[in-house]
């Protein structure tokens, strides 16, 4: 006969209240990183991100290992064993972010966790430092949890967070494909996005892909004047606009093979939040 007693959220959320002094603390030190993958001068930086990374999951319970990836990157993976029976779910994130140009003119520095208005800025703290650090504040609840509920420490858990996804991730691509058991879990969780409200979850469930492709037009020897031939002769620029064009049909896909007429029935944004959070003018 199974003695767990049920969890409730309240216990829960009292857990992961208690996490918050490290999470902005831990927030603070990796923001510190200019972990900012291929840029020139920086690859300290980025070894001292990846560093910081193993050692903070080490210390939440799971036995991570660093791996060098084919860009020249590091990823971070490792897996603390299920229970027989159990699942395994993966935790994804990554240390890497994107340049900081013009600092001068930021309101606060990049590198510099800073509070404004209930917020915390700085770069990463949202994509993808931020996640990361949650990760770290849940499993360490989850372990003070655990000694009375042991049914929180059956699940499996896998982390692999990667240095390159702002660059397109290519190492983390070729290791998937040189070691796939390395990634071996029953449920992805990607805490990549974000939520309409300051304290109400959001679940995304699916996102428009991208896909790299490269297009050339030839209409011309060279570039030519607009006033003279440009517009009356055909030209590559304004050719490749009009081709970009026909992709979408009012906000929806128009590309032959891609279906748009999937509706979600869940609870969205009302017209207003979505205005607001999308940057939309009048």
């Amino acid at each position: 006969m199974s003695t767990d007693s049920t969890l409730t959220p309240a216990a829960a959320r009292a857990a992961l209240d208690a996490q918050m002094p490290f999470i902005r603390d831990a927030l603070t030190e990796l923001v510190a990183f200019r972990s900012v993958h291929s840029a020139p001068g920086l690859e300290e930086d980025n070894a001292a991100a990846a560093a910081w990374v193993v050692s903070a999951f080490r210390d939440a319970g799971v036995p991570v290992e660093p791996h060098l990836t084919s860009d020249g990157t590091t990823s971070v993976i490792g897996l603390r064993e299920p229970a027989p029976g159990h699942p395994t779910i993966l935790l994804y994130s990554h240390f890497d972010v994107q340049p900081a140009s013009d600092t001068m003119h930021w309101t606060s520095s990049p590198w510099e966790l800073t509070e404004r208005d209930g917020r915390w800025y700085g770069r990463g703290a949202a994509d993808c430092k931020g996640n990361l650090v949650m990760h770290l504040g849940v499993l360490r609840a989850l372990r003070e949890l655990t000694p009375d509920h042991p049914e929180l420490g059956r699940i499996g858990v896998r982390v692999v967070v990667e240095g390159s996804e702002e660059r397109g991730g290519h190492g983390l691509e070729d290791l998937l494909a040189a070691r796939p058991e390395l990634f071996a879990a029953d449920t992805f969780l990607i805490a990549d996005s974000g939520n309409d409200a300051v304290g109400v979850p959001s679940l995304c469930t699916a996102l428009r892909g991208s896909a790299p492709v490269t297009v050339r037009l030839r209409t011309l020897e060279q570039p030519v004047h607009s006033g003279q031939f440009g517009g009356a002769a055909p030209d590559a620029l304004l050719s490749l606009v009009r081709l970009l064009a026909t992709l979408h049909d009012d906000g929806l896909l128009a590309v032959e093979g891609l279906a748009s007429d999937a509706r979600w029935e869940g609870r969205g944004p009302d017209a207003a939040t979505f205005r607001r959070d999308a940057g939309v003018l009048d």
